[in-house]
């Protein structure tokens, strides 16, 4: 009898020989409660009963003192974890949108994507605009859920996502203004965003062989069906011969970090937008000592508080008096 093989795979996963997938990490889930916690109320809402996706939302607990016609900034966030692990659901992020709706006073709308390998890109892709979409079913005020169409200003919508989430965010907002997405996305904010390509993008981007190549093998997993592997658009944004002018949105905001393998990418979209003819509004912080997603992990730490005020002030500073 043959044995059961499997194959184990950065991130931590393990392909099993008749192709069920096992995370070894990343499974941990945090359910919604309407209970405030930390002033925040949390609930679930099906976007896509056809895939079985939610979106959570996050509410500050304040709100319901808010006055008649009153609204808050919309964010809508795509979590990171390489299109593979993670979900709105994880500790990590279920704490940092929790955070971020607290401290800045707006509604949150974290997406669930199917995740790859089970689901491939273009997946997380597709889902994400059918989200977007639901989204702004509300804006007329006759969505499906009331906490959208009652507290939501469509007028100050920010989209938003850290790593893959951010390479999401990007995308999503391409395709905002390529189809004329209205209302107009106000910013986006894009953290250690993740783009690549098969050769570095400069002479201090990432030069050794074997991070790189690490790199490809995770991007291989995730979207098995790309013809030039990390030169696929979906991924090599900067170093593409991509358009990028059309951004649907106003403001941009890009966060980098210095010992992050990903932060030449995140700095050459940065300079490849400011070349582009987008007519925007442009903002770039580094954080020069510390890697990826370092706010996410070590939420408490120095650096981390100051780069979560500089994206709640993003979205807190277009407040219309």
């Amino acid at each position: 009898m043959e044995p059961h093989r499997t194959s184990d795979h950065f991130p931590s996963i393990r392909i099993h020989k008749d192709g069920r997938v096992e995370r070894l990490s990343g499974n941990v889930v945090i359910p919604a409660s309407l209970d405030p916690q930390n002033d925040v109320v949390i609930k679930d809402v099906v976007y896509s009963p056809e895939h079985n996706l939610s979106v959570r939302l996050f509410l500050p607990h304040k709100s319901t003192k808010l006055a008649a016609g009153e609204k808050l900034p919309l964010l809508i966030y795509f979590h990171g974890g390489a299109y593979i692990m993670e979900s709105p659901f994880s500790p990590v992020y279920h704490n940092y949108l929790a955070e971020v709706v607290k401290t800045s006073n707006c509604l949150a709308v974290s997406v669930q994507y199917r995740r790859a390998p089970e689901h491939p890109i273009p997946a997380a892709y597709d889902d994400s605009w059918s989200a977007i979409q639901w989204i702004f079913s509300h804006s007329d005020g006759v969505g499906e859920e009331v906490w959208i169409n009652e507290l939501a200003d469509f007028g100050r919508v920010f989209v938003a996502g850290d790593s893959a989430g951010a390479n999401i965010s990007h995308h999503m907002a391409i395709r905002a203004g390529k189809e004329k997405l209205n209302p107009r996305i106000k910013g986006v904010a894009m953290v250690h965003p993740g783009f690549w390509s098969k050769d570095p993008v400069d002479e201090k981007d990432v030069q050794d062989e074997r991070i790189r190549s690490q790199v490809a093998e995770v991007w291989e997993l995730a979207s098995p069906n790309s013809v030039d592997g990390v030169d696929d658009p979906w991924l090599n944004v900067v170093g593409s011969g991509s358009d990028i002018s059309g951004l649907g949105c106003e403001r941009v905001l890009v966060a980098v970090a210095g010992k992050d393998v990903f932060g030449r990418q995140g700095l050459g979209y940065a300079a490849k937008l400011e070349k582009s003819g987008w007519r925007g509004e442009l903002e770039v912080v580094e954080e020069e000592e510390e890697g990826h997603c370092f706010h996410i992990h070590n939420a408490n730490s120095e650096n981390a508080l100051k780069l979560m005020k500089t994206f709640v002030d993003f979205i807190s500073s277009t407040v219309e008096e």
